[in-house]
């Protein structure tokens, strides 16, 4: 009854949402597309997503292990069997396998050593199994090192700069950081060129733990023996550490590609382990030194102090190997009728630091249910015109390795072929939606929104997610952390995330299918949604004749963008007088963008022709390239796109403008003349690319 009811309320919505014009479709097609997107609708098994993720979250499986293997062989006769052509992609990876040995002890005043790995819950069947590891982060370095402590916070730039002020001196000591702030990587990188001999991270409980609310597992945050593990690969590109720019195609292969001597790679020499907070407080509580600044106290029930003092010793010991790696994408195909060569991906890694129940397979059974669910539609007739690609990456939780060894290996193709990705990391790892996108797709994500109903509710996802007093739910920018890296900053693919959040286990030995089934989603009902939603967005953008893209996105962004830059710059110069050249440019976009609309409009209201709908459709996909230029950043040339990056300072946080923002994070002015200068020759390009594009629809 719940099912029928469910649905039937969602197919009203999807008839009266489409009573109004849906970007993309003319008259007829916008008829066609309403049944296709029924139909879909209806197809959705409620009982897959949790089947899928119930078989993907058996046993642990770490990229490079043979339970991730056996994982890749379920995905790919899943997808077989829904239909679609399925192809491996196999890399040979640098990588840290196994956490290797080691060891955290208190030397001095008094003995001890310290858990490394979560205590097995009677409540929790999966916390016994025999193959867990205990926590590590790949890419340590390795060495035995004995020494005095010190707290650096969240070892953030800014952190161990606030250290340096106070006096505090790290050289020849074993750090210990919390967890967040900023890439656990660069609290490595900060740590070892500050001369730090080894790092300890941890998750402190006022960031996750018993200040938030009950602990695991009889809550959702961590207890004081949860311990986040990581990768700490710290480079200025993203991908396999020996083959920037080039994809680290087999060693046994027929192409060679020319790799890295390990030492020219410049990875972590010092040892880096994480542990739990219940182990980090035999640390912390046995320092006598300083009292910490005021916002650096954690949850833990004491005052923090900035070091031990000489009494205080730590040893630190971590013996991690490192060597090649074989890694395999599993990349799907439904082929489209109309348009083959002209692509919509979507994609998810499945390898994960223990079961990985929220992070990431939770987004792995989402689509490979939506697999099963086109590949009925498929079969009763109802193809893609475009082809919808649905990719799992490997080796993402090493620093999100498979998916740009892929695009590395198929630029060119990209390039000329893809519409958007989609990326759906931990994409059903809560109750909580939310999006971050790329301009030109935001849109799609508010259309998709109305047309399907939060569980257990009569309201749209999108009245859950903008709430009360707001018109339009907020949409977040695009950071580091994730498969859409590449194919947004390297090679400009428009990109979106999209899926929800909650409270989670992060990347410990507890984010476990027990877990999720009593506090992350116990009635399985959101991953269906998400699904719908998901699914509605592939198919529009599939289907629509014409893509739709919002092209007058760009330039509200933009100007939004360069206020805020601007802003940021005059508080450190005083002098600056703005980006004269990249205003202007935008100015002239929004007038050129707005035009651009009324053609596409006009368009699809006359019958297009194929040749025209291809025609059209390829000069929109050269929109974003306007933002791609082969300079790149001075922080990495590896990241093209003038429009966003990953911070390269924090390894997550969203940098829109990045040129810019990094200006800005060394309060620095030389370039300014030259940024506005390549940022408005980028825009006008676009305003070009417009152009052209609105004249040839007029001819």
């Amino acid at each position: 009854m719940r099912k029928s009811f469910f649905f039937s309320i969602a197919l009203v919505v999807q008839h009266l949402s489409f009573s109004q014009q849906v970007a993309g479709f003319g008259a007829g097609s916008q008829q066609a597309e309403a049944q296709v997107e029924a139909q879909f609708v209806k197809t959705v098994n409620s009982d897959s997503f949790k089947k899928h993720l119930k078989r993907l979250t058996e046993k642990p499986h770490v990229a490079g292990s043979k339970a991730n293997e056996d994982v890749g062989d379920y995905m790919a006769k899943i997808m077989t069997d829904a239909g679609m052509d399925v192809k491996l992609y196999p890399y040979d990876i640098y990588m840290s396998k196994e956490p290797g040995s080691s060891v955290i002890e208190i030397v001095t005043p008094i003995a001890k050593t310290l858990d490394q790995q979560e205590a097995p819950l009677v409540e929790d069947p999966f916390t016994s199994d025999p193959t867990l590891w205990k926590g590590w982060n790949a890419y340590s370095g390795s060495g035995d090192v004995t020494a005095q402590i010190v707290y650096a916070n969240y070892g953030r730039k800014v952190d161990f700069e606030k250290l340096k002020e106070l006096g505090i001196s790290v050289e020849g000591k074993i750090v210990v950081a919390r967890y967040g702030g900023n890439f656990r990587g660069y609290k490595a990188k900060f740590a070892e060129e500050q001369g730090a001999v080894g790092l300890i991270i941890y998750t402190d409980p006022k960031d996750s733990g018993f200040t938030k609310g009950l602990v695991y597992p009889e809550g959702a945050y961590f207890s004081e023996s949860t311990i986040q593990r990581g990768s700490v690969l710290t480079a200025d590109f993203t991908g396999d550490p020996l083959t920037p720019f080039e994809p680290a195609l087999p060693l046994d292969g027929k192409q060679k590609i020319n790799r890295l001597d390990p030492r020219e790679a410049k990875l972590h020499t010092i040892p880096v382990t994480p542990i739990s907070y219940g182990a980090a407080q035999e640390i912390l509580g046995k320092m006598k030194g300083s009292v910490i600044p005021t916002d650096w106290q954690g949850g833990l029930p004491f005052t923090y102090r900035l070091d031990g003092g000489n009494d205080l010793t730590i040893r630190l010991m971590v013996d991690q190997k490192r060597d090649y790696v074989r890694v395999n994408n599993i990349v799907g195909m439904f082929k489209g009728t109309d348009f083959p060569d002209e692509w919509v991906i979507l994609g998810c890694h499945y390898d994960a630091w223990g079961f990985g129940a929220t992070d990431p397979n939770s987004g792995t059974a989402m689509l490979l249910s939506l697999s099963e669910t086109l590949g009925k539609l498929a079969k009763d007739g109802r193809k893609p015109k475009r082809s919808i690609l649905i990719a799992h990456w490997d080796a993402e939780e090493h620093g999100v390795i498979g998916s740009a060894e892929w695009v590395e290996q198929m630029r060119t193709e990209l390039n000329a072929k893809t519409v958007a990705y989609m990326n759906f990391d931990a994409g059903v790892s809560g109750k909580d939606f939310g999006a971050d996108s790329s301009p030109t797709l935001k849109k799609l994500i508010i259309e998709a929104s109305k047309e399907v109903i939060y569980p257990e509710t009569v309201k749209t996802v999108f009245e859950v997610w903008k709430g009360y007093e707001k018109d339009e739910p907020g949409i977040g920018n695009l950071g580091g952390g994730s498969d859409h890296i590449a194919f947004y900053m390297h090679v400009g693919i428009p990109s979106l995330n999209v899926g929800t959040s909650g409270p989670t286990l992060y990347h410990s030995n507890y984010d476990t299918f027990a877990y999720y089934e009593r506090f992350v989603d116990p009635g399985f009902k959101m991953g269906p949604a998400v699904e719908q939603l998901v699914g509605i967005m592939a198919l529009r953008l599939a289907n629509a004749e014409i893509i739709p893209y919002d092209v007058n996105r760009y330039a509200t962004d933009l100007k939004l963008h360069f206020e805020n830059a601007e802003k940021k710059i005059k508080d450190y110069d005083k002098e600056f007088n703005g980006f004269s050249a990249s205003n202007a440019a935008i100015a002239a976009l929004t007038e050129k963008a707005a035009q651009l609309q009324q053609h596409i409009e006009s368009a699809l209201k006359t019958a297009l022709t194929r040749k025209q709908l291809k025609d059209t459709n390829k000069q929109l996909l050269a929109l974003e390239k306007s933002f791609i230029e082969e300079k790149g950043m001075y922080f990495g040339a590896w990241y093209k796109s003038l429009y966003a990056a990953s911070d390269p300072f924090s390894g997550y946080a969203s940098w829109i403008l990045p040129g810019l923002e990094y200006e800005i994070a060394l309060s620095a002015s030389d370039r300014l003349e030259e940024w506005d200068t390549r940022y408005a020759n980028a825009i006008n390009d676009l305003g070009k690319k417009m152009d052209a594009l609105g004249d040839s629809m007029i001819k």
